[in-house]
């Protein structure tokens, strides 16, 4: 029997779970946007509370990975791997991306709609733009980017055109900008319904999953962050000067 605590920063709510072998037991999602360091690690306490489980009975930690903001990123991944130390616990990393299309999936398999031939991931990235992977039949075909939605959407409609194909979005991304998707997708494109899940329960499930094999020590998550930070592309910026 493995249980596992996870825990999701990359997105403006954030949420975290509980689950037991492949099994959501409980998932809490927040309340306050963009207040992550404010709730941790007191929303995991009381999640664990709530569910009457210590946190000494966890097998393994997960965590979500990104993309995201680089906050959110920094304080989820801090906040687990420090947990995990201290229980001497393994600590998975799992890509929101990968969590979106998994709720994707079970989505499509409920749904009496045919399947989808797409499924784009979109995580609100602000300044206009989206961090967004492409995929087909759970295979990635367009890697993670950021970038703005009207240009997506002018290469999507194009794929969809010549393959007579409809996809099918999903996130909060794709929430932030549903107008715009049906606007120049048409009756090719279909939104997530609900658009934008909690992830922290999918990802507790894959990380059970993806415990079984190899090490996942907590010092080796790495961030998935997709754009560059601003103190990067201050240091370029001050470079052509």
């Amino acid at each position: 029997m493995v249980l596992v605590l996870a825990l999701d920063t990359t997105t403006s709510t954030g949420s975290c779970a509980l689950a037991r072998d492949g099994r959501i037991v409980s998932e809490q999602v927040n309340d306050a946007p963009n207040a992550h360091a404010e709730h941790l690690p007191g929303d995991l306490m009381s999640l664990l509370d709530r569910a009457s489980t210590r946190l000494a009975d966890i097998d393994v930690f997960a965590v979500a990975t990104g993309p995201g903001s680089f906050t959110g990123l920094r304080i989820g991944i801090a906040t687990m791997q420090g947990l995990a130390f201290a229980e001497e616990k393994p600590l998975v990393g799992v890509s929101g991306f990968d969590a979106l299309l998994r709720i994707a999936d079970d989505l499509a398999r409920r749904s009496p709609q045919p399947k989808a031939g797409h499924v784009a991931t979109w995580v609100d990235a602000w300044r206009g733009e989206v961090f967004a992977a492409l995929y087909e039949n759970g295979r990635e075909v367009d890697a993670p980017v950021v970038n703005r939605p009207q240009t997506l959407l002018e290469s999507l409609r194009e794929a969809n055109r010549e393959g007579s194909r409809s996809t099918l979005f999903i996130g909060d991304g794709a929430r932030a900008h549903a107008g715009m998707i049906r606007e120049m997708l048409g009756e090719t494109a279909r939104i997530a319904e609900p658009p934008a899940p909690p992830l922290a329960g999918v990802i507790a499930i894959i990380a059970g999953e993806l415990s079984i094999s190899g090490e996942h020590a907590p010092h080796s998550i790495r961030p998935l962050y997709v754009r560059r930070t601003d103190a990067e592309l201050a240091r370029d910026a001050r470079a052509l000067r």
